[in-house]
């Protein structure tokens, strides 16, 4: 994949398409040397938006696409993971440290993405 300095990957509600995910967040790591303690929180953090849009956002309806975008700044690197969803009220997210959520398969994400991540916001 070849990278500049805005680049866009659309890839259908599938989660067998996360390894294109990963190979974007690879590619940006290795095109701006971004090392492996940052790579690793990156990956994870992408990869449970993506997931989130997939199986929440576009309710795994492989008709519906999910972009992600990446741009470059100064200082820093950006990812929007931008789903066909309704949306969701992320300010109203159980806890999952909380000992009654531990055991619940879901709600992990947006967790790990607020404390993976420097900056996490939400729109639409």
């Amino acid at each position: 994949m070849v990278l500049s300095e805005n680049q866009k990957l659309r890839i259908p509600s599938r989660a067998e398409n996360i390894i294109l995910v990963e190979r974007m967040v690879e590619d940006v790591c290795d095109l701006y040397n971004i090392g492996e303690d940052y790579f690793g929180n990156i990956l994870i953090a992408i990869t449970e938006a993506v997931n989130n849009a997939i199986y929440h956002g576009n309710a795994s309806n492989p008709t519906k696409n999910i972009d992600i975008l990446f741009k470059t700044y100064k200082d820093y690197v950006s990812f929007i993971v931008k789903d066909e969803g309704p949306g969701f009220n992320f300010t109203n997210l159980p806890d999952p440290t909380n000992p009654e959520n531990v055991d619940k398969p879901n709600g992990r994400g947006v967790f790990l993405m607020r404390n993976l991540a420097d900056k996490v916001s939400f729109e639409d």
